[in-house]
């Protein structure tokens, strides 16, 4: 299911006093639903891109699953003006979401990724204090420049985020993007779990402020290190 991420407008630029008219790219960004068993646990706004990436590091990142072999099937498909993934879990996955579920007190929603609670939102990170990378300054140099030059949406659009991931000694292995830093992390974590990537060998590098919630998702990922070109 191919989608488009980006497509051009036109625009008009104010510039020195003047007005001028011409066309620019602007970055996709669609209505995704994650669905478990046909029931929705989250509509995020995203680019349409890696989204089996996406499934699989939601899946992990949120703790629906605990490692990717309990994701049995992705199907991608179209609903609504939207995309909606359907999500297969092994049986027994299956049924403890389920359960989850019933004991929920309101309905399933996304506001800090389907978070309905305090407690939920504030949960401690994962422990990661004996996982040991050591980076150098021009390592950190080397990890930001890659980053800058694997975002081919971020150069047709200048809009989107990226999350990449860098072991010293290798470089820059992988690299996501997306219109939402979470999703890019996200979609990141996906690829690395398809792999059979540890997240413990190597640093996660953002374009974004680190949020609470990136810092949540890159301790589950097994990494120790997160590094971002903003303030956190």
């Amino acid at each position: 299911m191919a989608i488009p991420t980006s497509r051009q407008v036109p625009e008009i630029v104010f510039r020195n006093g003047v007005f001028s008219s011409g066309h620019r790219i602007v970055a996709e960004e669609a209505a995704i639903a994650l669905s478990y068993g046909g029931s929705t646990e989250a509509v995020m706004m995203a680019t349409p891109a890696d989204l089996e990436d996406f499934a699989i590091g939601f899946s992990l990142s949120e703790g629906i699953v605990g490692a990717i072999d309990e994701v049995e099937a992705i199907a991608i498909e179209a609903a609504s003006g939207g995309i909606d993934l359907q999500i297969s879990l092994r049986d027994e996955v299956d049924t403890s979401l389920r359960a989850r579920r019933r004991a929920k007190a309101g309905p399933v929603g996304c506001g800090l990724c389907g978070v309905e609670s305090i407690e939920e939102a504030l949960k401690p990170a994962a422990d990661v204090s004996g996982v040991v990378v050591t980076l150098t300054s021009a390592d950190i140099a080397e990890a930001m420049a890659a980053l800058s030059a694997r975002q081919p949406l971020n150069a047709e659009t200048r809009a989107v985020h990226a999350a990449g991931f860098f072991i010293p000694g290798r470089g820059m292995v992988a690299v996501r993007e997306d219109v939402g830093r979470h999703n890019a992390l996200d979609k990141l974590i996906g690829h690395l779990a398809r792999t059979a990537m540890s997240g413990s060998a190597g640093a996660v590098i953002m374009t974004s402020r680190l949020s609470v919630e990136l810092i949540q998702k890159t301790a589950k990922l097994g990494s120790a290190v997160l590094i971002g070109i903003s303030a956190p």
